[in-house]
């Protein structure tokens, strides 16, 4: 299933967004995939500062620029429990929560056509603020995935005390790590238990 890249784009910064949660603590260089999940396995939240929430905007390639208010940032930490049930909620519930976010942000898509991208859709006014766009965008990338019946392309990490999400966009539904150290930690591991078997 090939989703255009406004969809595959907002799938994976909800994803991104998700991922930032868990403790306490920051750094803004903690934004790839891979700084995301060793800061989850040392608990660490990254996105608490303002520079925080830029380098995500940056990283996940948002146009606009965040308003360099903490209330912006602090914002944009509430919508986190709200797009991470994305990935916990069956189809049913999947779709009233998408048509809740649609309802309460008021979105009322419109095509527009910026940064070589091609025409694709908006559905917040260009100015709203991050959190109300990163919503929209969310559950507008959404609707694709279930009007194509593709709930399952939203998987959670399978690496041991991981507790990040993903995007399978793998042609073969094969993706299984919210990041590549988290599939190198878990190859690691298989490799050492196959050592001590073999000197068993």
């Amino acid at each position: 299933m090939q989703f255009t890249h406004d969809t595959v784009e907002a799938l994976q910064g909800a994803a991104g967004l998700v991922n930032t949660r868990t403790g306490a603590g920051s750094g803004s260089d903690h934004l790839t995939p891979e700084r995301a999940a060793q800061a989850r396995a040392e608990g660490v939240d990254t996105l608490t500062t303002v520079a925080d929430l830029e380098a995500f905007v940056r990283h996940w390639r948002w146009s606009g620029t965040p308003d360099r208010r903490f209330a912006e940032v602090q914002r944009v930490r509430l919508v986190r429990p709200r797009l991470a049930q994305l990935w916990e909620l069956d189809e049913a519930g999947v779709v009233d929560l998408v048509n809740v976010l649609l309802a309460e942000e008021r979105a009322v898509p419109r095509l527009v056509d910026h940064d070589g991208w091609g025409w694709h859709l908006h559905a917040t006014d260009d100015d709203a603020p991050f959190a109300t766009r990163m919503v929209v965008e969310a559950a507008m990338a959404m609707v694709d995935v279930v009007r194509a019946g593709e709930l399952g392309r939203l998987r959670r990490c399978e690496a041991d005390g991981c507790e990040g999400v993903l995007v399978d966009l793998s042609r073969n539904r094969s993706k299984r790590f919210c990041s590549t150290s988290c599939g190198n930690r878990v190859a690691a591991a298989a490799y050492r238990e196959r050592q001590s078997q073999q000197e068993v």
